[in-house]
């Protein structure tokens, strides 16, 4: 049997093109990998690079086999155990009858999965795959990007308005002094011997004229030499400097409040990273607000967001509050695409989930691009989740999700920013 495998390197010895060729044959199991890695991960590796196991029944390669095919008969001498039609028995023992391609077993040693390293690119591009982020369209003008002029030094070509004069004429001083400066020193010369042989009584005639000859010659060529030449010409530089006119700012709002452990925070740390990940790949100019909550809310660094924990009862709406303030004073909806998410276990004070309503229809989702609420618990949803889950049926820019354990992130992520039919 014959294996026939392509392993051409390109110029640098990587073997990039059947890399990824590879990638695209095995999309599917590499993206199952790829998914259970997020909720195996720590919420600090979640962007890096992942190494991929990939069973051995899936990665057979085509084979050519020599021999005759079909079905046959043939007369084998010495036969005197078995007749036409008789079963064979399978051979007891190991690996009696031939190598097996099998996983391991009690009975044989079996091949071991194929185990390959992907790059954080190619890990947060199967992450990220055939998603974006929703109501995008509303500000495509802002997906443009800008330039702004700044001046770049001097150009031998331009139009006339970016003429410096200053720097022109100091260009055709210089070549006037290079092409006539050897000529005016001839010239002084002559002038003097001219003037001399003048004065010299008895000088000869002949050579006086042949003196005013020359410095003729030597005045037309000096005058021929031009003020000003298009050679001269400096002309002002303007160059384009690249602007980013697309920046987001994301709102991350969560509980701190006595009824949030430290692994519901976790929980919702990964969906915050997803997020952000997601987000920096999308825009080039992207800033994060932190606002922690339990009855008082407050602006805080990743540090304090993630890892401090309070006691005591929660009031949603000082969150929201907190980043209507920030987003009006700060982020302007004109300029800015404006996301936010929060994440809560769903308790809140029953006269607060109105409040919470209110806000988000008046002040809030008229002004974002998305608003993702995530519910993490096990328990019945309580009042802020039906308020939210009312809000839906106003606005398209709203959405609500709940999750259970660590292995609904990623499902539950995916859903949120899949691609919108068209």
């Amino acid at each position: 049997m014959a294996n026939f495998i392509d392993r051409r390197l390109n110029a640098k010895g990587k073997s990039t093109v059947n890399r990824q060729r590879f990638i695209e044959r095995y999309k599917t199991q590499i993206k199952k990998a790829v998914s259970d890695a997020v909720t195996r991960r720590s919420v600090t590796d979640i962007d890096k690079g992942e190494q991929i196991s990939i069973p051995t029944r899936d990665i057979s390669e085509p084979s050519f086999r020599q021999g005759q095919g079909g079905s046959r008969e043939r007369v084998h001498p010495g036969n005197d155990q078995f007749n036409r039609g008789d079963k064979i028995a399978r051979p007891q023992g190991g690996q009696a009858g031939g190598a097996g391609d099998g996983d391991a077993s009690d009975s044989g040693e079996g091949q071991e999965d194929f185990v390959f390293q992907i790059s954080k690119d190619e890990y947060l591009e199967l992450l990220f795959e055939d998603l974006e982020l929703p109501n995008l369209q509303k500000n495509r003008l802002n997906k443009l990007v800008e330039y702004q002029t700044y001046r770049a030094g001097f150009t031998n070509d331009g139009v006339p308005a970016n003429i410096n004069i200053i720097r022109s004429l100091r260009s055709s001083l210089a070549r006037r002094i290079a092409m006539s400066g050897s000529k005016k020193k001839q010239l002084n010369l002559l002038v003097q011997q001219l003037a001399e042989l003048e004065n010299t009584p008895g000088a000869k005639a002949e050579l006086i004229l042949d003196l005013k000859a020359q410095i003729d010659i030597l005045k037309k060529q000096i005058a021929k030499v031009p003020f000003i030449d298009t050679f001269d010409l400096r002309f002002n530089n303007y160059a384009k400097r690249e602007k980013p006119s697309s920046q987001a700012v994301m709102f991350c709002l969560m509980d701190v409040s006595g009824s949030m452990d430290q692994a519901t925070k976790d929980m919702a740390k990964r969906f915050y990273i997803l997020l952000y990940l997601f987000l920096t790949r999308t825009y080039k100019n992207l800033e994060v607000v932190y606002i922690r909550h339990h009855t008082q809310a407050k602006e805080v660094d990743e540090q304090e967001f993630f890892y401090s924990q309070e006691t005591g009862g929660t009031i949603v709406s000082s969150a929201l509050k907190l980043m209507h303030e920030i987003q009006q004073a700060r982020y302007p909806a004109s300029e800015w695409n404006i996301y936010a998410a929060q994440a809560s276990d769903g308790d809140n004070w029953s006269d607060d989930s109105p409040v919470c309503k209110n806000l988000l229809s008046q002040h809030i989702l008229p002004l974002v691009r998305y608003f993702s609420y995530i519910e993490i618990t096990h328990r019945p949803h309580q009042s802020l989740w039906q308020e939210y889950q009312q809000l839906q049926q106003g606005f398209d820019n709203i959405a609500v999700q709940n999750i259970k354990q660590v292995d609904d992130i990623y499902p539950v992520f995916r859903e949120l920013f899949k691609k919108q039919a068209v």
